[in-house]
């Protein structure tokens, strides 16, 4: 990921590659968003627009060179959509994360984007931050032909002094950083990421942060009766493990659970996936990778209330030690839940840590779970679903709005609970067919009782395998932390 600094220097005179610039779209014509540049080159962008094609549409890029009174070589035409949307902070955070995402070949990119408000330029800075994430980890080096992706990132500012803009600028580059750890995490291939090397790596990432770890391995997962996370890893030859992170503040607060689903591998064990439902599994354990990250920016940013994080880590393969479809596995806590399919393996070792969680004293739980493909089916690959307690539920949708992540709360229906009913057990961990999201979200239900609580269901959005698009890449997503950030940090108001 770049470093982004704020500069108070006039666009035009930055010693930079290349200038990102804005487009609104009008009625009539495009045209350049602001006076980010000399009249006399902004005049002649205006008069060729239309005519190069732009619109202003979203995540519109074009590349033109800049000409004698630009220091910048090449100006990057972003669009910002509709005057009227052009100064929303979402509008403003894909525009510049669109445009980085677009500035290979650059080092040193210069942004001139409008702004005026201190949430404004933290968009902006947020939005470039992550679209100049790049994860190139497991390719090879050509050192006679080396790519250039952007490092450095000037954005320009009316006062570099402004209190509110720094303050802004700075939370977004602690929000950025850990959706690009998180990223980095879900982007591992799973040889390298089996639940000891990714207790490894929370270890690792909360460093010098002040949080607390405590990690639980097979011999102690079996000795405390986490039934759900040791049927589930029993077939692999890399056991589970529960990772615990606590967060306490100064002074007492609300106290916060996060639980994240973490199967850093799922083949659907003996209730084996087809090869194509399996390309994308790595991705699993990306509402583990997302609590993570949340934690260590929740650490950064001081967040007013006690944060306890639970990472449920698991592999699920097919082998003669693995469950089998019709296993009873006891849930910690004592609650017996019949296996029918071994491919609703997540809810298991959520289940597990949502008791945990609620033994620990937690007010509020919040889990999240890359957990059904019937929420892709419901929402689509880019719109979380959320359940839960009417208050949470409304709260963590209303924290992804704010925060630009696209979630939209759904119902718990009660009648979904006689679907879930075993013959020999207390529960079964499928029900029917049709609304599979939501019966997910019933069974969770039954292990935080009455804690208010709310799940969410990133199945789709936390891993993209289409095209780019604003400040989202290929690949991981990091979907949920800037949600659950945004959710910490007012949850006390």
């Amino acid at each position: 990921m770049a470093e982004l600094t704020l500069t108070g220097k006039n666009p035009a005179e930055l010693r930079v590659d290349a200038l990102v610039v804005g487009v609104i779209k009008t009625d009539d014509a495009p045209r350049i968003a602001g006076d980010p540049l000399p009249r006399g080159v902004t005049k002649s962008l205006n008069g060729q627009l239309k005519a190069l094609g732009v619109t202003g549409g979203s995540d519109e890029l074009l590349r033109v060179p800049a000409g004698d009174d630009v220091n910048a070589a090449i100006i990057i035409l972003t669009g910002l959509g509709a005057e009227s949307d052009a100064s929303n902070p979402e509008t403003l955070r894909r525009a510049a994360g669109a445009a980085l995402q677009g500035a290979d070949g650059f080092e040193k990119v210069g942004l001139a984007l409008p702004v005026e408000t201190a949430a404004e330029t933290g968009a902006v800075a947020e939005g470039a931050l992550m679209g100049s994430y790049r994860f190139d980890t497991y390719r090879a080096q050509d050192e006679k032909n080396p790519t250039v992706q952007p490092q450095k990132i000037e954005l320009a500012v009316a006062s570099t002094r402004d209190k509110e803009v720094r303050a802004a600028v700075d939370r977004a580059r602690v929000v950025a950083h850990s959706v690009a750890g998180t990223r980095d995490l879900i982007n591992a291939a799973p040889n390298d990421l089996p639940p000891a090397e990714f207790a490894d790596r929370a270890r690792a990432a909360i460093k010098g942060t002040g949080l607390k770890i405590e990690v639980l391995d097979e011999k102690a997962l079996a000795a405390g009766g986490y039934g759900g996370i040791m049927g589930v890893g029993q077939g692999s030859t890399r056991p589970p493990r529960l990772v615990k992170i606590s967060w306490t503040p100064s002074k007492k607060a609300q106290h916060v659970a996060l639980v994240g689903k973490g199967i850093t591998f799922d083949s659907g064990g003996l209730s084996i996936k087809p090869a194509q439902g399996m390309e994308a599994m790595k991705s699993d354990m990306s509402g583990a990778a997302a609590v993570l990250h949340t934690m260590v920016a929740a650490a950064e940013l001081n967040v007013p209330v006690r944060v306890t994080a639970y990472l449920a880590l698991a592999e699920n393969m097919p082998s003669g030690t693995a469950q089998r479809p019709s296993d009873v596995l006891t849930i910690y806590g004592g609650k017996t839940v019949e296996v029918l399919n071994t491919d609703a393996e997540g809810r298991l070792v959520m289940a597990d840590a949502l008791v945990a969680a609620r033994e620990d004293g937690a007010d509020v739980i919040i889990d999240i779970a890359t957990l059904t493909g019937a929420q892709m089916v419901a929402l689509g690959t880019r719109v979380a679903g959320v359940m839960g307690s009417d208050e949470v539920r409304e709260k963590v949708v209303a924290a992804a709005d704010s925060s630009g992540e696209l979630a939209w709360p759904m119902p718990l229906p009660e009648e979904l609970r006689a679907s879930l009913k075993s013959k020999i057990a207390d529960i079964a961990n499928i029900g029917e067919r049709w609304g599979g999201m939501l019966s997910a979200g019933v069974f969770l239900q039954e292990f935080v009782e009455d804690t208010p609580w709310a799940h969410i269901d990133i199945a789709g959005p936390s891993f993209n395998e289409a095209g780019k698009w604003g400040y989202t890449p290929v690949g991981g997503t990091g979907y949920g932390v800037r949600t659950l950030v945004e959710f910490l940090e007012n949850a006390d108001k």
